[in-house]
């Protein structure tokens, strides 16, 4: 069915990575050190405002962009690396079944309203979590936790979550307990949804019933961590302000202030950082980059931990017949589309994760760009001249798809080009095109991807494939049993063999097309020094200086 290649493709990247090098000179990889505070204001544009300052309740990136800098979780991440590290925790360790996870915690941390952090809060926090009101217990609001612990003490999924306790066993020692194993937990620790919160500043200013959280006092005007920076002010439509942390218990930052501004269009945000407006920005538009470079700007690739995909809805009965999924992925030359509409830097993917996430399987099957078997393979499945579908979104710019009406463009190319008729259905990303790809059958191509939250397997093939949902219309049992019992393994070590064979099933399955894994790309002003570019996006700003 295919050609298995060992090799891991990149497209370009030399000019990106050497002013990652430059960018990341001045970056301290250890948290802990003493270091000056500096001074100035920097500004940094996303391509949205946050939901809220509550990050507990949010699943969106510039929440979480904003949240990064004021909030810290047990565990956080290698600078510049999706793998975990400690973090308000200095170490960790765990039974041998999987189930007790004992956490020894720095103690030199206060919040930011001044209270300590110890082993107390913590459990003010998972507690918090495990008891959030049935009105939140949604992807709108507690995502995270509901996905990753899949029960709540009341509600619809009382008795179902994997959390049991969590005890103060010393001033400085918590105990988690779980009731299934979790391989994933330590990884999962590092999102920010799991971040440690002030439990005094969540009891004066938020209410968790609230009948919208996204409002409250807390949300909006107290946000209370451990982090480099503290809350300032939130103008909406503006900007959030932030303040150095004069009390940090790590590196101090090297900024006063920072500012986190909002500009949708990728186009006007590299236009902002050449003309000096913001002196950083995120997801700029592959057609920016060399323009920008030229002028003298510094830009950056994070590592990708992203996949695009083409998914195919087997609800529809021309996608059902795996002969027409096996033709659509011969049909496609996805180094062309890569350089069509992707940035420097991006991965041609073999599967749906990249190679740096533990399960990736260097011998799946591969569908060589073949328009001749793609061909004969349609005209097997009568389908040669069929009319198919194909959904992509508009108004928007993500990390694992820049420019998603490009990408579309050169893919209705290689498709038709091997006869097949294409119609295209072009809906506004949200929520138009999010709730139809994900809520209803009414789509049959359709452009979508992943950004990783964390190093797990299960956080991208778990989040596609661990059960039916509209978006693939499909019921494989067998894949589905598989998935669970991977991610109830006790070790990481243990659910390796078991997550290789997933994605070699998976690809024999073909349920997709997975093309690339994108590095989304920063820019930078010339007197801009120490980011580090994060593949998860943690990327605290306490190491940034602005000259």
């Amino acid at each position: 069915m295919g050609i298995t290649s060992k090799r891991r493709l990149r497209v370009g990247g030399v000019g990106l990575a050497a002013a990652a090098l430059l960018l990341s000179a001045c970056a301290e990889s250890d948290r802990s050190d003493e270091s000056e505070g500096g001074g100035g204001t920097f500004v940094f544009a996303g391509a949205a405002e946050p939901e809220l300052l509550d990050p507990a309740f949010a699943s969106d990136g510039e929440t979480f962009r904003v949240a990064r800098q004021m909030f810290e979780g047990l565990v956080g991440t290698e600078p510049g690396t999706p793998d975990p590290a400690p973090l308000l925790a200095t170490e960790w360790e765990n039974s041998e079944d999987g189930l007790e996870y004992t956490f020894t915690l720095r103690d030199d941390v206060k919040f930011h309203d001044g209270t300590d952090f110890n082993a107390a809060a913590v459990c003010a926090n998972f507690d918090r979590w495990y008891n959030f009101p049935e009105a939140v217990q949604s992807d709108d609001f507690a995502y995270y936790y509901a996905k990753l612990f899949r029960g709540f003490a009341n509600g619809p999924t009382k008795g179902e979550g994997i959390y049991e306790t969590c005890e103060a066993t010393a001033d400085h020692e918590a105990k988690i307990v779980l009731n299934e194993p979790f391989a994933g937990f330590i990884a999962a620790l590092s999102l920010p949804a799991l971040a440690m919160q002030s439990p005094e500043a969540l009891e004066k200013y938020q209410d968790d019933a609230a009948a919208n959280v996204n409002t409250t006092e807390y949300s909006t005007a107290h946000p209370t961590g451990t982090g480099p920076f503290v809350f300032e002010s939130w103008d909406r439509g503006n900007r959030v302000t932030l303040k150095r942390n004069d009390d940090y218990w790590g590196d101090m930052a090297k900024v006063d202030t920072v500012n986190v501004v909002a500009i949708a269009d990728p186009a006007a945000r590299a236009t902002a950082v050449e003309n000096g407006d913001v002196d950083g920005a995120d997801l700029i538009g592959p057609a920016d980059l060399k323009p920008l470079e030229d002028a003298g700007m510094q830009v950056m690739a994070r590592d990708p931990f992203t996949v695009l995909y083409l998914g195919m809805n087997q609800k529809n009965k021309l996608l059902s017949d795996v002969r027409v999924r096996q033709a659509i992925a011969h049909a496609i030359d996805k180094d062309a589309v890569a350089k069509a509409s992707l940035p420097e830097g991006s991965e041609i993917a073999t599967q749906f994760m990249p190679q740096s996430v533990v399960g990736w399987n260097d011998s799946v099957t591969e569908y060589e760009y073949d328009p001749a078997k793609a061909k004969q393979l349609l005209a097997d499945a009568g389908a040669a001249g069929a009319t198919i579908e194909f959904n992509y979104p508009t108004d928007v710019s993500r990390p694992y798809m820049p420019s998603p009406a490009d990408t579309f463009n050169v893919l209705r190319s290689q498709l038709e080009a091997v006869g097949l008729k294409i119609k295209p259905v072009a809906d506004v990303w949200s929520p138009d095109y999010l709730d139809k790809i994900n809520g209803t059958s009414d789509h049959g191509l359709h452009l979508l991807g992943w950004t990783g939250d964390y190093n797990d397997s299960d956080n991208f093939v778990g989040v596609f494939f661990g059960t039916e949902t509209p978006e693939w219309g499909f019921k494989n049992k067998e894949l589905f049993d598989k998935l669970t019992e991977a991610r109830g393994m006790a070790t990481v070590e243990e659910q390796t063999p078991l997550y290789e064979e997933i994605n070699a099933d998976v690809m024999d399955f073909l349920p997709g097309v997975p093309l690339a894994h994108p590095a989304p790309s920063l820019a930078f002003g010339p007197d801009v020094e120490g980011y580090q570019q994060s593949p998860v996006n943690d990327e605290p700003w306490n190491t940034v200086s602005v000259g």
